[in-house]
């Protein structure tokens, strides 16, 4: 009797604890990036935005969907950082200043998982909305996970988002700089950390 009291005690704390699963916890800001080109050769330039307001749809979950998919954040394009004041400066009143809105706001809207590989980076498709200038956009970027890091890149274009005006502003700003050109094509980034709780990463569903 006692034997099979024990039995059932094991059987129901195994069951407790599949049912529990991995929790997924987000730490930590979540970082903002973004690449231009300039110059007919296509010289990338790369920085980051300071002030970005996340707001997350929930700060745990099961999987990537329950703690991604309704997240957003509020993007401050006054806090443009290049590492570059001079062009920092210029981004910031000869491109978004010419824009309609001085914040860029951008919301995640799905995600899908690739097929697991073996001892590789997770990786998939997350779908972001993004508001620039007035316009709204649902642009595709695909994302890795590796060693507690969730990054996500994608690129659009300036013109996309009825920027020309902005475009032809910095270009002019920039001209000589800039060799004459600056392309539309612009990348763009997220980074944020995620921790696996309870479980090793090994089991994670997106």
């Amino acid at each position: 009797m006692i034997s099979a009291l024990m039995v059932l005690v094991l059987v129901s704390s195994a069951n407790a604890s599949q049912k529990a699963g991995c929790e997924l916890s987000q730490v930590g800001a979540v970082e903002v990036s973004w690449t231009g080109y300039k110059t007919p050769k296509k010289a990338a330039v790369s920085g980051v935005f300071e002030s970005v307001i996340y707001t997350p749809v929930a700060k745990s979950g099961e999987n990537f969907r329950s703690i991604l998919v309704g997240s957003s954040v509020l993007i401050d394009t006054s806090s443009v950082n290049s590492k570059h004041e001079e062009r920092d400066g210029k981004l910031a009143k000869f491109f978004f200043g010419m824009m309609s809105e001085k914040n860029i706001k951008a919301k995640i809207v799905d995600i899908k998982a690739d097929k697991r590989v073996k001892n590789a980076p997770r990786t998939g498709k997350v779908d972001v909305e993004i508001e620039m200038n007035g316009v709204k956009k649902v642009v595709p970027m695909k994302y890795s996970f590796s060693d507690n890091i969730f990054e996500a890149k994608g690129s659009i274009d300036i013109l996309d988002f009825s920027a020309g005006d902005a475009l032809s502003s910095i270009n002019k700003a920039c001209f000589d700089l800039h060799e004459g050109k600056t392309w539309s094509e612009a990348g763009i980034a997220f980074k944020t950390k995620i921790e696996a709780i309870l479980c090793s990463v090994e089991p994670l569903k997106e």
